[in-house]
């Protein structure tokens, strides 16, 4: 695959199409699966500062990074500027004792404020959406500048455009390098449809400065997002319906990428979807590694016929044992007749 490289947030990337932190969904399996299908970068879930600092291990889990992953943010949540710097600096150090443990060069590329979750156990610690138009969200930029790492920051939109955009240049005087604007409002969560007016007054006005998030599931979302002037885009929930959107992305942009990538037989799909269960099971065990092949499956298989009768049988799978028994008994019945991708 072949991409020109960008100047962006501080970091030199391949491209600007980028998987966004998802909840118990960006572990380093699945980071590591969609760098090899073009993300430009990659992002942890959320970890909770507050968590690092009483040294909660799960939470310490959360920061292993794999040799094969591309460019990598550390998204970061907390509710107060103190508790926010402590954890990062907590994470950085427990990142380099790792490096040398396993004997790896694994950095973060940047550091990530989330002040875009608008769910109740994050807001009700001060964090998230509840950092939206307050000063404690500059005071949090500029604490971790001195950490040496680039700072992005996840953020909405607010129900006035006006103040929107007088935060967002609040944050970047502070020193954020780089601010994702995702077009829905706190009280909207994940439900209606984002607002791409938002994005694009935050670009024009604050050019190379503004990324997107938001309802991206075809090439032409995001043709649009960076034809607004965008520096990039981060795909969610559409990566996982469609794996295949970050190469065919990538190729409607101009560059060369494979087509075993962007529309892979029946055969290389299964092959793909085994491969990673393989790998995630060695990385995060085989508890884990069942629930992403489940949140894959779909979108690996999307365009082939008999996907729905697979979907609906692999639900009750229990164990990786069962699951890929079941792949093997659909992957007879399956005619393989695939629909060509469509950007």
């Amino acid at each position: 695959m072949s991409a020109t490289a960008i100047q962006v947030g501080g970091l030199k990337l391949d491209n600007g199409l980028w998987l966004a932190p998802l909840a118990g969904v960006t572990l380093p399996p699945l980071r590591e699966f969609f760098t090899l299908l073009g993300a430009g970068l990659t992002h942890t879930e959320m970890v909770s500062c507050m968590g690092l600092i009483r040294d909660n291990r799960k939470t310490e889990g959360m920061l292993r990074l794999l040799p094969g992953e591309g460019p990598v943010i550390l998204q970061l949540f907390a509710g107060d500027a103190d508790t926010l710097t402590q954890g990062a600096q907590v994470a950085l150090a427990m990142n380099a004792r790792l490096n040398k443990l396993n004997e790896l060069n694994a950095r973060f590329a940047a550091l990530g404020i989330n002040m875009a979750c608008p769910m109740p156990k994050v807001t009700k610690r001060g964090a998230g959406v509840a950092l939206m138009g307050t000063k404690t969200a500059s005071v949090m930029v500029r604490g971790l500048k001195p950490l040496g790492l680039p700072v992005w920051v996840k953020t909405r939109k607010m129900p006035d455009d006006s103040e929107t955009l007088e935060f967002l240049e609040e944050l970047l005087e502070a020193g954020a390098d780089n601010i994702c604007i995702h077009g829905r409002t706190a009280a909207q969560r994940y439900e209606g449809r984002a607002d791409r007016s938002i994005v694009a007054s935050a670009a024009a006005r604050f050019p190379g400065k503004i990324s997107a998030s938001g309802d991206v599931y075809g090439v032409a979302d995001v043709e649009e997002y960076l034809s607004m002037g965008c520096v990039g885009v981060m795909l969610a929930r559409g990566a996982l319906a469609n794996p295949c959107l970050f190469p065919l992305a990538l190729r409607a942009l101009g560059c060369r990428v494979s087509e075993d990538l962007t529309n892979p037989t029946l055969e290389q799909r299964i092959q793909r979807l085994r491969d990673f269960g393989v790998r995630a099971e060695e990385v995060c065990g085989p508890r884990t590694a069942l629930v992403l092949l489940k949140r894959l499956t779909s979108g690996m298989f999307k365009g082939v016929s008999g996907v729905s009768e697979l979907r609906r049988r692999i639900g009750p799978a229990s164990s990786l044992e069962e699951f890929f028994e079941t792949l093997r008994e659909e992957e007879a019945r399956m005619p393989g007749k695939i629909m060509e991708n469509s950007p």
